[in-house]
């Protein structure tokens, strides 16, 4: 199977990827679940086709200081169209002939044609793994367990309204790292004193143990390999939901190829990777300054000084699937996204005033029921 390809512009601008299908001639799209291209209009399946021989890609590892210093390969690049939201400032490309008429995450019906961008391309990519189906049914789940949620927001996301497959950018970072410290290790120990406090209205004299830290001066040096630490490399998602969808199996990454994301969206990034590297260090500072605590030892710790070492220092472009439903009730948004490897939903939390009045009222008659049992002795 050859894809066909269109352009826009000049031949260097990210080419749109059409798989025909070898049956009836339609395009076809990713399968989750499987290594398959599906053709919705006759069900005809094909393999993604793979590179093979010499030249066959493989998910590799990038340098980090040629990154920075933007001197990788001009292979490692790609142009591509980028659509953006005026709402929620999302911002993606499409895939094959698909055509934007609602923004995926806020579900905002102005998607404006911002031209053509040039980044780094992905490296790796983690397939679908769940359906649009599944993702609906975890969604409902989920939706199902909030407490004070309003029911009629649930009915309404079961009602098979339509979810976006979306492929979020990542970058991945792995470093090598030695860290001096200096510090104190402290060890508690116990006084014995003695007080006095006043016992029916007289005075007695109390032995109490009183607890103490000893500290000692340390230093030493740790070390750590740290791979793939995950960044999400855009803004349209908060921290917590990112947060919330996590853990991802990366073993179940895949060298990318176009046809992973026929038939889906994919988010371009706009974090870009000297922002992303920052964050990646922070996050592996923090786990740097447990080492250094264990380490330590004892009973508590101070650390007064690190001083740590990276080398080793390499990234990737990766992208990860997640679906997600942007619904408009009772004239808010609501967005939910789902981990199209695992299942695991995030979103934002909706509430329903007259639920928590009635749980509000409900207490409210308890206490004043058990109120009136224990004035009238009924628990005596």
């Amino acid at each position: 199977m050859v894809p066909t390809v269109a352009r826009s512009g000049a031949d260097r601008t990210r080419a749109e990827f059409h798989y025909p299908c070898e049956s009836c001639g339609a395009d076809l799209r990713f399968a989750p679940g499987q290594e398959r291209l599906v053709c919705d209009h006759c069900g005809h399946v094909q393999d993604i086709p793979r590179a093979t021989g010499r030249g066959a890609a493989q998910l590799r590892e990038l340098p980090l200081e040629q990154g920075l210093s933007a001197r990788l390969p001009e292979g490692e690049f790609e142009e591509n169209r980028t659509l953006s939201c005026p709402n929620c400032g999302a911002s993606f490309e499409l895939s094959g002939g698909a055509h934007a008429t609602e923004c995926p995450f806020c579900a905002t019906p102005v998607v404006t044609d911002t031209g053509t961008r040039r980044q780094i391309k992905p490296q790796g990519v983690v397939p679908f793994q769940l359906s649009e189906e599944d993702a609906r049914a975890s969604l409902s789940r989920w939706l199902g367990s909030l407490w004070f949620a309003p029911s009629g927001l649930a009915q309404y996301a079961r009602k098979g309204r339509r979810m976006n497959g979306v492929y979020a950018p990542f970058w991945t970072f792995d470093a090598e790292t030695r860290t001096r410290y200096a510090g104190q290790r402290g060890t508690i120990y116990y006084e014995t004193r003695q007080v006095q406090v006043m016992v029916d209205g007289r005075p007695q004299i109390r032995t109490e143990q009183v607890q103490r830290i000893r500290w000692t001066p340390v230093s030493g040096r740790v070390s750590r390999a740290f791979d793939d630490v995950l960044v999400y490399a855009a803004r349209t998602l908060s921290p917590a939901h990112v947060n919330g969808l996590q853990p991802w199996d990366l073993s179940g990454m895949t060298v990318y190829s176009p046809g992973y994301l026929a038939g889906f969206n994919a988010e371009g990034y706009t974090v870009d990777l000297g922002e992303g590297h920052h964050l990646a260090q922070a996050e592996m500072i923090r786990v740097i300054q447990s080492d250094v605590r264990r380490d330590i030892g004892g009973d508590a710790q101070q650390i007064t000084h690190m001083d740590p070492e990276f080398s080793a220092e390499t990234f990737k472009h990766v992208l990860l699937p997640i679906w997600t439903a942007a619904y408009r009730f009772q004239g808010r948004a609501y967005t939910f996204v789902v981990n199209a490897q695992t299942g695991r939903v995030q979103g934002d939390r909706p509430w329903s005033p007259w639920k928590i009045a009635a749980a509000v009222a409900a207490a409210a008659l308890v206490a004043g029921v058990l109120y009136y049992l224990n004035e009238s002795g009924a628990f005596r």
